[in-house]
């Protein structure tokens, strides 16, 4: 069966093609705040969607951007003693992006451009805009003229009639059209601007931030230009998928169509995938808005695996609702899989799994199990099929291990195999890690041993107290004691 995915510019599911290895380029984050797990979302997709692609024996050159310079960055300059100009401050999130990345077991994109590295390009893309005829400078500015893009609007289904004004509305004098958009802003930030996303009094001095010298003066690239100059720098004329968040269709991404197919003459992108927003308290997780989890709060207090499995409960384009039910169901199936291959492995490795032994359901289940995560997967990387198909063969190990008297090794090799190709190389989670259950029952019983020992140092039984106090570290529990009781923490 062949890859379908839901195409934004075709407006309906399409068959994905490629000509040798895949380019894939994601709308990456401005980095002007922590990332949370509306950003997460966009990743994960865009991280299975690679494994996915390679999986079906495709290169794949995957490249994200890093947006350095913004308003929004601009604005919190001065919030820290170390953030004294935009740099700073965008050096410092995109620090706390990666970790965010790692820590959600991400593959590594090809390169993580970033927008300060990549200004000679947006001046050189802008001035073949300018020759061209498709864009024009005014007062230090240059604007993209929509009216001569024929196809504009596209992406987003809007008539160009229809569109209100683009940009800040101090620029709109300086424009031919007020749908057009701003290709090089002449000049720092607007003091509006910045004092708009400021999160603290600046007094007197509004900072500006970084500024580029450029044919038309000193100014700084837009929003748009940005991404075209970079993943044109990186990938070529014509992407074979562009994805990010539905919340770009209309202007970013539209902007980006119009601009680059204006200089090239080449389609853009073969393929647009959006992904849809996650919504908690019934609204869009947001920064600005103030309902957002980080992403190292979240991977501290549900782990890695459960957020992988959270995100895999939803369809990529759809919205997807942040609450305690959908957590409790992620943490649930996460529980399932990762019991269905600890108890698999433990049955492989043990001296009952024998050569001659076979379970005809088991290896059916098998079987099935990998179509049908195939089928899954190509359905538009419908995950939560996929997911399903991985807890059938959860059931299949525990029906074998629970009624055979011996174990069929081959069988069970080949159903660890699966978890791990299928669930670890593709979905990205890592079954060598405990289980949330796993965790919370180790506490538990932490818990009780020291409670015992309590009531033997109490009962002034202090060797006693001793030897369990040394059984807690022989297995990697370290103990402290303090006014307060014993405190303890696992050892690594």
């Amino acid at each position: 069966m062949t890859l379908v995915v839901t195409d934004t510019l075709a407006d309906e599911r399409v068959e994905f093609t490629a000509d040798g290895d895949v380019t894939l380029y994601v709308c990456g984050l401005t980095v002007s705040d922590d990332p949370h797990l509306g950003h997460a979302r966009l990743w994960f997709h865009a991280d299975v969607l690679h494994r996915w692609l390679e999986h079906l024996g495709y290169d794949v050159q995957h490249v994200e951007n890093v947006t350095d310079v913004n308003e929004k960055i601009t604005a919190r300059v001065g919030e820290r003693d170390d953030w004294t100009a935009e740099r700073d401050v965008a050096e410092s999130f995109t620090e706390t992006t990666f970790a965010a990345m790692r820590g959600l077991n991400l593959r590594r994109a090809t390169v993580y451009p970033r927008v300060t590295e990549h200004v000679p390009e947006i001046i050189e893309l802008i001035e073949t805009l300018i020759e061209k005829g498709y864009a024009y400078e005014s007062n230090g500015s240059v604007y993209f003229d929509v009216t001569r893009f024929d196809e504009y609007g596209s992406l987003s289904n809007q008539d160009l009639e229809e569109l209100e004004a683009q940009g800040d509305p101090d620029e709109r004098s300086d424009k031919r059209n007020p749908a057009d958009f701003a290709l090089w802003k002449a000049g720092g930030v607007s003091e509006g601007a910045a004092r708009e996303h400021a999160k603290h009094d600046h007094g007197e001095s509004t900072p500006t931030g970084e500024t580029w010298e450029s044919p038309w003066g000193e100014g700084r690239p837009g929003w748009h230009i940005e991404c075209s100059a970079m993943s044109m720098t990186h990938l070529g004329d014509t992407l074979d998928i562009h994805m990010g968040g539905r919340d770009l269709v209309f202007p970013h991404h539209e902007n980006e169509v119009a601009q680059s197919r204006a200089a090239t003459g080449q389609p853009f992108a073969r393929h647009w995938l959006h992904v849809g927003l996650l919504e908690m308290d019934g609204e869009k997780m947001s920064s600005s808005i103030g309902n957002f989890w980080t992403v190292p709060d979240a991977l501290e207090e549900l782990g890695v695996n459960v957020v992988r499995t959270f995100y895999a409960g939803a369809a990529y384009r759809s919205e997807q609702a942040l609450t305690e039910g959908t957590i409790a169901e992620a943490e649930r199936r996460w529980e399932r899989l990762s019991r269905g291959h600890e108890r698999a492995v433990e049955a492989l490795d043990s001296t009952d799994a024998r050569s001659k032994a076979i379970d005809d359901d088991l290896r059916k289940t098998v079987e099935s199990t990998r179509a049908d995560f195939e089928s899954a997967m190509n359905d538009d990387l419908n995950l939560r099929e996929a997911t399903a198909a991985l807890l059938e063969l959860t059931d299949a190990v525990n029906r074998h291990v629970e009624a055979a008297a011996t174990y069929d090794y081959r069988g069970l090799r080949r159903a660890v195999e699966t978890f791990e190709e299928l669930g670890g190389d593709v979905l990205g989670l890592q079954f060598d890690e405990p289980s949330d259950g796993d965790v919370t029952l180790a506490g538990e019983l932490v818990e009780l041993v020291l409670s015992v020992r309590e009531a033997e140092r109490e009962a002034g039984n202090y060797e006693r107290a001793d030897e369990l106090r040394d059984a807690l570290t022989a297995v990697g529990v370290e103990v402290e004691d303090g006014p307060d009781g014993a405190t303890y923490r696992f050892d690594g």
